[in-house]
């Protein structure tokens, strides 16, 4: 499985060229899950990742919280997060189903976040998960490799939408782990590196396999 690899080190060349054919695997789909605690850098690695030629798709929950603060809206995970989890997860599906549809399986696609992320908010939070949403990830297959870019407190901060302070990072971090390896995901950890550097490792590491 081959991709382009666009080595940002050379700063008088700043190209970015369109991504080749990414030839799908025989069994899997070539729909890459980049995911993390909040404020780890994983929204820059997605855009860098962007402007190399390679599609991406946005996060759910993020554009869910602006969508529900622009209406006063009470799916918001400090207002109604049953809710809010649910809201996310169906947003996730239905990403899943419009990218299968849409775009060309032969292509790499980064998902910044997938519906993992809401069963595992929902752990975190002890909410229920029910049962179709236990067989959708199940069934609904994303990659088995998934990069995790590990909490790093010199980039962390907070914002309109991220609220978790550094300690919830780190725990959110762990229980991605837990989530994605339960769902028997591949774990590949994003060194702490720049986001030139942080793509490289993605696109290489998908080279290897």
């Amino acid at each position: 499985m081959k991709v382009c690899i666009i080595a940002a080190r050379n700063n008088s060349d700043n190209t970015k060229p369109n991504s080749l054919p990414l030839k799908r695997s025989k069994d899997h789909l070539p729909f890459y899950v980049i995911t993390g605690g909040p404020g780890v850098g994983k929204t820059t690695l997605l855009e860098e990742l962007r402007q190399r030629g390679f599609k991406v798709v946005p996060e759910t929950a993020r554009q869910l919280i602006k969508a529900q603060q622009a209406i006063d809206g009470e799916a918001l995970p400090w207002k109604n997060r049953k809710r809010y989890m649910e809201l996310m997860f169906e947003g996730c599906k239905a990403q899943f189903e419009k990218t299968l549809h849409d775009v060309r399986t032969d292509q790499p696609v980064f998902f910044d976040r997938g519906f993992l992320d809401a069963l595992c908010y929902a752990a975190l939070e002890g909410l229920p998960i029910d049962q179709e949403m236990k067989s959708l990830a199940e069934t609904r297959r994303y990659h088995p490799q998934v990069f995790i870019l590990p909490p790093w407190k010199d980039i962390y901060h907070t914002d309109a939408q991220r609220t978790q302070d550094w300690n919830e990072s780190v725990f959110t971090y762990n229980k991605m782990i837990q989530t994605y390896r339960g769902y028997q995901y591949d774990l590949i950890e994003v060194p702490r590196v720049t986001v030139q550097e942080r793509a490289d490792f993605v696109l290489e590491s998908i080279n290897s396999k």
